[in-house]
């Protein structure tokens, strides 16, 4: 794909999409759908539409949630398999780009570096880096949406092992992966239990000597049909985008009843989950490494499709081991047990470096704007910022169920804007909602404890607290009134808009205990 230069009509927008990956490409179709007549423009780092899809190449590399509930609301996926690889993904983000004639909007090869809001002015300043010729240019924008993710494309998370310089071997990061790496006939270790982990073990496992998957603490791990032979006949029988809505229905009541049951009945899922295991594995792998020490949800679940990863562990392809590294050796990892494992290629598959809306500095009239020091409202957009939005997905479902809700009431926002001819919007929050907890503070996992100082928070009710419901949040960000005396427009709230609000979520309030 061809990178586009910055046009002079391209660098004045009704709206900015920083990231042209999945949410991005989202963002821009909704707008297209909802709000036909806005101009906008994508400012994309990479080369390539597609982000997470885009960087990651390790093999093995799919999504780790079902097909039908992370494809887009308004985009039928069409194949049988429930979990898609990479190249899958991407070029099913790329039809979808071509379908809304969203590829002529975007400029790669760009970084920002800051973007400026101007009361004054009521628009976005926003400076960007052609990377290629080492030039900036200034975009300007009425409304700013951050659809980078929460991770740092440039690094990700690397400890450092006592004595790793030791090693004679090779590191590879997932995140960096060598193009054309030759692992046959390699012993290799994976250091990690997460996605990733599982993912490349089996996937690894056919061309390696061996493989061991060394982890510190077990994962929750589901192992889930590769081919779903209910959607693949809904798919046979019926229309595109029935089949797809009845899929996508279906597996979003499935998700929810997991996470429902593992937070009211975690002994019973844990039982279940680990009973599951134990018919893959049989009698030849110690069950200790597939029991985690907390319960079911506490950290995202891992899933495997047909199993793949307990088929390696029965072949002896590959193996686990837990435990914790001592030190590395010319030849291997020495653990604290005593243990040696031999190693060719060490795999750091450690994790992400947790980053908000891309690194950009991002200021309003002058004030640099602190994600930490910031609550989210209706987990879209953040205190006290004038005409801007994030898209973070779900820690519990799905990402791009999120993702489309995101987009969807922005859309809103900017059409009753247009409506009642404000310029500027801004949530307010006067009634010290703050809490300590992250706007991903749903889950324990690593990563997430690690960027507490680095990301947006939420508050004690609503509409600052953040719901991990796709449910729930369904007639809140598609019905609710725009004007709830929370957003202020033009400088101003409504006093009657949020007495009624305050009535509305008082019962909420109430069975709350607050």
């Amino acid at each position: 794909m061809k990178k586009q230069s910055a046009s002079a009509s391209a660098k004045a927008v009704d709206v900015l999409i920083i990231g042209a990956g999945l949410s991005g490409i989202g963002a821009a179709c909704h707008l297209r759908r909802e709000c036909p007549n806005k101009t906008f423009a994508i400012i994309e780092r990479r080369e390539a539409i597609g982000g997470t899809w885009d960087l990651f190449r390790y093999p093995g590399i799919r999504s780790d949630s079902d097909m039908y509930t992370f494809g887009y609301n308004f985009k039928p996926w069409t194949e049988p398999r429930v979990l898609a690889d990479g190249p899958s993904i991407k070029k099913y983000v790329t039809e979808t780009a071509r379908e809304y004639d969203v590829e002529q909007h975007i400029q790669f090869g760009r970084k920002v570096l800051s973007a400026n809001w101007s009361s004054a002015k009521k628009h976005w300043s926003v400076e960007v880096l052609d990377e290629a010729s080492g030039k900036t240019e200034t975009y300007t924008a009425s409304f700013l949406l951050g659809a980078t993710g929460y991770y740092n494309y440039d690094a990700g998370y690397r400890p450092k092992f006592e004595g790793e310089s030791k090693f004679k071997g090779q590191f590879i990061h997932p995140q960096h992966w060598p193009e054309n790496l030759d692992y046959t006939g390699k012993r290799v270790v994976i250091i990690g239990s997460g996605a990733t982990a599982i993912t490349l073990v089996p996937s690894m496992a056919d061309k390696a000597e061996h493989v061991t998957m060394l982890q510190r603490s077990p994962t929750y791990i589901l192992s889930v049909p590769g081919i779903d032979p209910v959607a693949a006949r809904l798919q046979k029988y019926l229309p595109a985008k029935i089949a797809y809505r009845l899929n996508r229905t279906r597996n979003i009541g499935l998700q929810r009843f997991l996470y429902e049951a593992s937070r009211r009945h975690p002994k019973l899922v844990r039982r279940m989950i680990l009973g599951l295991i134990k018919k893959q594995v049989g009698d030849k792998v110690d069950m200790r490494h597939f029991t985690p020490s907390y319960n079911p949800w506490d950290q995202r679940l891992c899933v495997v499709p047909s199993g793949d990863l307990f088929k390696a562990l029965r072949k002896g392809k590959a193996s686990i081991e837990t435990d914790v590294i001592d030190t590395f050796t010319a030849d291997g990892i020495k653990l604290r047990s005593g243990e040696t494992i031999k190693a060719d290629i060490v795999v750091t598959a450690t994790g992400l470096e947790v980053q908000m809306l891309g690194g950009v500095a991002v200021h309003v009239d002058g004030e640099l704007v602190a994600p930490k020091d910031h609550l989210t409202y209706k987990g879209v957009m953040l205190q006290d910022v004038p005409n801007a939005a994030i898209v973070i997905g779900y820690t519990n479902a799905s990402w791009t169920l999120r993702a489309d809700l995101a987009s969807e009431y922005v859309c809103r926002v900017i059409n009753y804007m247009d409506k009642k001819g404000y310029k500027s919007v801004i949530p307010r929050d006067d009634e010290d909602s703050a809490s300590e907890d992250t706007v991903m503070g749903a889950l324990a996992s690593g990563y997430i404890q690690r960027a507490a100082d680095r990301l947006p928070r939420q508050g004690k009710r609503a509409p600052w607290r953040v719901v991990q419901n796709y449910l729930q949040e369904i007639p809140t960000m598609r019905r609710s009134p725009i004007n709830d005396g929370v957003l202020e427009f033009d400088g101003k709230t409504s006093s009657k808009a949020k007495n009624a609000t305050a009535r509305l979520i008082k019962p909420f309030r109430m069975a709350l205990g607050r």
